[in-house]
Formats: C-alpha cells, structure tokens, sequence
C-alpha cells in the first residue's frame, strides 16, 4: 500500500548558538532519506526548528508549513542579544564566542553563516504568533508573513513559548481551522524531531 502523507515536527527549544554540528544539514538529510516514500508532505515547526526549516527545506516539495511562534529574522535576533548582553560586533568577531549572563552563547561564526545564507520562503504557510513574544518583533513576523504571502493569526497575551490551558487549546483550535480551511489533514506518518541550540545537535524523540 503506497504511503500517502508525511508530518515532520520541527521543534526547537533553548538559543545557545553553537555553531556545528549544523541542525539544519541533519533535517535535510533526514527528509530526502523520507520524503520519497510520500505523495503529500506537510511540515509543523515551532521557534528556532522554523528557521532550520527554512534554512534547510526551501527548494523542497512540501505542500503546506505550519509555524508556531517561528524565529524568522535569525541576524535580527542574534543582534538582540548582543545588545542584551552589552555585547559589540567587534568583541564578538575578536573572540568569537561569548558565553552570556542568561545563559547562551554568542557565536561569531554562527552569526557569519546566517549573514552569508540569507533565507528565502516560497512554501505555503501558516504562521500563529503570541502578541507578547519576546524573540520575534512583531514587525519582524508581519514583514515575512507579507514577504512570503503567508497567513497570520495572533494570539492574544500569548507569549514566544505556549503553556498555559488557554494558549494550548488556541494552539490546537488553530491548527485544526487553517487545516480543514485549506483540505489538508495533519495525519500518516510523523517525524518528530526536536533541536537545541545548546550543542546544535538533533535527536529524534520516540
């Protein structure tokens, strides 16, 4: 029986911008070895998992993408927090790694591939946005939803992160609208995969 649908979860949790191993080659890598066993391929990708998406996923056959408070402007907010931690371009390129006081490390290198691969996004997609999100401007969001003619729904007080009962059930009820709004099914096979920038590294949860 030939497969007909294939769900890859893109997730991303923690901004320790390491730079290597690259989580965008291991999710490109790991979608060819897949994606021709599917007629129909749908991505859902949530925070920095999205700009791996698409960074890696681009140029891909993929019929729709769902992004959940996707980090879109990655020199945008490396530049941040910079400024957050009181940090220069030419401290940064003259030590090339800076260990922050919140916790991440800035990479010169890191920021040097994002300046030299900018991204480009001609996938259908749907993007849902916490008004409070702390990471992507809003300006940031709109100027890529109009960029590249996605949809954009906000959710009201919501932050980059959903966890409360009221964000989670907008989340779903999201997700099941713009679905059935465009005759698609989240369903068949899923590979979920969630990333940290902590070591830059993949493992694929059971």
């Amino acid at each position: 029986m030939e497969a007909v649908s294939l769900t890859m979860v893109i997730g991303g949790y923690g901004y320790n911008f390491q730079f290597a191993p690259q989580p965008w080659q291991a999710i490109a890598q790991r979608f060819c070895s897949i994606c021709k066993n599917y007629r129909s391929v749908e991505i859902i990708a949530n925070s920095i998992g999205a700009y791996f998406a698409i960074n890696a996923l681009s140029n891909r056959q993929i019929e729709k993408a769902y992004f959940i408070s996707p980090v879109v402007d990655m020199e945008r907010l490396i530049a941040d927090m910079m400024i957050w931690a009181n940090v220069t371009e030419d401290e940064l390129k003259e030590k090339k790694e800076i260990q922050t006081t919140f916790g991440e490390t800035l990479s010169w290198d890191y920021l040097c591939y994002v300046r030299e691969n900018p991204v480009t996004w001609k996938i259908p997609t749907h993007i849902l946005y916490g008004e409070k999100d702390n990471l992507t401007a809003y300006g940031t969001i709109f100027e890529f939803a109009q960029r590249t003619n996605s949809t954009l729904s906000i959710i009201k007080n919501g932050e980059h992160w959903f966890h409360t009962e009221e964000q989670m059930k907008f989340l779903d009820e999201w997700i099941n609208q713009v679905v059935e709004a465009n005759g698609g099914n989240v369903y068949g096979y899923s590979e979920n995969y969630q990333f940290s920038n902590k070591d830059a590294g993949a493992h694929k949860e059971p």
